[in-house]
């Protein structure tokens, strides 16, 4: 059976305060529902001013999660790096690998929007380089020891649980990002089914003499929904799917790779493409038991009304993960 992960971004179009707030709640009790049954990870990521409320702090929120599950892994996928101040975020990862004992998986990217960096007043042009700087900086502070930075000595405490640092990716779908991991000696997360990339990646660190694995999705990696109708799913519910769809596509361009990027503009056209998938218990232990891959579940996509999204959730642990035995 293959590898489980449930991916929270808490899109929720409209939605007031009061409701945002009962949708975060519902992540965390479904993580921790999760955690009880066998769920291999959690996933979440980050977008900033988004009209959709899409979520913008994933390490906050992988704090909730790793604060009420108990053996799951939590992985931020990605974090927008040149965002971040880099001893403060040294710091709060720290806590947070102390805080889930090494549950919490880092994938940094740079990201693909302008408007993002402009919202936090980050030059987008220095994206490389401060992306440099913030790797550089995580690996030095995680070992506790005073360091130079920006022309002063610091020093970041408290050491984290992992050794020698907490699991930390290099994300992204160039050959830049394929060199800055290689460099650093860093695993290397491509943002899609990318094997020239993963191959120059592995002659770099080869060259480097630097050690090196990959995470990579699979060719084709959909986003599921399980369901004992689809059609009926599909029909009440594939304009949740769409929202979430069109968002990613006005975001990205052509020089933009990613594994869950739609073109579709109608419900019908998003069932065709396959990025997006409404399935049944069984097909989705099928779909896990031929392809080896990952099976990402989104129960909360585009706004997914939470009875909905834990009645996939439900039919996941209860119908499909018992058959891997």
């Amino acid at each position: 059976m293959a590898v489980t992960t449930v991916r929270f971004n808490l899109v929720a179009p409209g939605a007031t305060p009061d409701e945002l707030a009962d949708r975060y709640r519902t992540a965390v009790d479904m993580a921790r529902y999760a955690d009880e049954h066998g769920v291999d990870s959690i996933q979440t990521e980050e977008h900033h001013g988004a009209e959709n409320n899409w979520m913008p702090s994933p390490i906050a929120f992988a704090g909730a999660v790793l604060g009420a599950t108990r053996r799951i892994a939590v992985s931020v996928c990605a974090l927008l790096g040149p965002l971040y101040d880099p001893l403060r975020l040294a710091e709060d990862i720290a806590v947070l690998d102390l805080v889930g004992r090494g549950r919490l998986v880092t994938v940094a990217g740079i990201g693909y929007r302008r408007a993002e960096y402009e919202q936090l007043g980050v030059d987008w042009d220095r994206r490389g380089l401060l992306q440099d700087e913030l790797l550089e900086t995580l690996l030095a502070a995680w070992t506790g020891e005073p360091f130079r930075y920006r022309g002063r000595t610091v020093r970041v405490t408290p050491r984290p649980y992992s050794r020698p640092h907490p699991p930390l990716f290099v994300g992204g779908s160039s050959r830049a990002a394929a060199r800055r991991a290689a460099r650093l000696g860093l695993p290397f997360s491509p943002s899609a089914h990318l094997p020239e990339l993963v191959a120059y990646y592995d002659e770099e660190c080869a060259r480097r003499g630097t050690p090196g694995w990959t995470m990579m999705p699979g060719p084709r990696t959909p986003l599921l929904h399980v369901s004992e109708d689809p059609d009926r799913t599909w029909a009440k519910y594939g304009e949740h799917f769409l929202h979430e769809a069109r968002t990613y596509s006005a975001w990205q361009n052509a020089d933009i790779t990613s594994a869950v990027h739609a073109r579709a503009s109608t419900v019908a056209e998003l069932r065709a493409e396959g990025v997006y998938r409404v399935v049944t218990p069984e097909e989705c232990a099928a779909l896990g038991a031929s392809s080896g891959e990952m099976l990402v579940l989104h129960p909360l996509c585009g706004g997914m009304p939470p009875e909905e999204g834990w009645r996939s959730l439900r039919l996941l642990c209860e119908k499909v993960l018992p058959q891997r035995g």
